[in-house]
């Protein structure tokens, strides 16, 4: 499972505070090396990992324990806020209709089959009526993949097969025949890596749209790249949030870890 070899050294890490008769400055110099090593096994960005192990090492060495708090508790509550300072608040769907949602992100991210999940939160969760707009013009069966995915949910479709616009496909059709439907959801194109021409497609599908949400898709096993992909996109559209998929595979997951921290923007999956 994606983060379990960081889950386990972390707790190794903890086990070993919690077992010190009493925290000093070499206990706390060897508590810092384990994190510091526990994050870039797993693929945590360097920098981020160095800027945090910095800030622990700091606290840990200058802050004192409040009354009644053992020093070896105290330690490992550092910790705990340092990594939740990196992972920021954790995503709540809103329910706010009428809302128009847009996904981003690179090939292979899990977008299409996001859309998916996030109209059957809507229709099950909201009782809504959920549209969804195929405006990736570029992999092949992406427009049959999210028809069939809004059968199987009985939600509403609009796509222009064989249209090379996504922003044609946006204006002349999925928002006005959608017209009616609380929650819009368009799933855009992504290719193999980040180029100008992907960031100036989702900048013009982004104008057309107008979401109040727009989500970067990204796969949990995405490596060292992951943070400069954020902010690239970031910058572009303006992220509002993160969806990290593909929870269940191998990868080590930290370089989704850092997107998340890079951009400082709700997380789910």
């Amino acid at each position: 499972m994606v983060l379990d070899n960081l889950a386990t050294s972390l707790r190794e890490t903890i086990r070993k505070i919690s077992n010190s008769s009493y925290i000093d400055r070499e206990t706390v110099r060897e508590v810092v090396r384990d994190v510091q090593r526990a994050l870039l096994k797993a693929d945590v960005n360097v920098r981020l990992a160095l800027e945090l192990t910095k800030k622990l090492e700091k606290r840990a060495m200058e802050e004192k324990p409040p009354a009644g708090m053992a020093p070896q508790d105290f330690m490992i509550k550092i910790i705990y806020e340092e990594l939740l300072s990196i992972l920021g608040e954790p995503s709540t769907i809103k329910i706010r209709p009428p809302q128009k949602i847009m996904l981003v992100g690179l090939y292979g991210q899990g977008k299409t089959t996001s859309a998916g999940k996030l109209a059957r939160f809507f229709s099950k969760k909201g009782g809504l009526n959920v549209g969804l707009i195929a405006a990736d013009v570029h992999r092949p069966a992406a427009y049959e993949q999210l028809e069939q995915i809004s059968k199987q949910l009985s939600c509403g479709f609009f796509g222009i097969k064989g249209e090379k616009d996504p922003v044609k496909i946006v204006q002349e059709g999925g928002l006005r025949r959608l017209e009616d439907f609380k929650v819009k959801i368009v799933d855009t194109s992504g290719r193999d890596s980040l180029d100008m021409d992907l960031i100036e497609e989702i900048k013009r599908v982004k104008k057309a749209v107008e979401p109040d949400e727009v989500l970067l898709v990204m796969d949990a096993t995405v490596g060292q790249q992951a943070g400069p992909q954020a902010k690239a996109m970031n910058d572009a559209v303006g992220i509002t949030g993160v969806i990290i998929t593909k929870m269940d595979g191998t990868g080590k997951g930290g370089g989704a870890l850092s997107a998340v921290a890079e951009i400082r923007r709700p997380c789910s999956s």
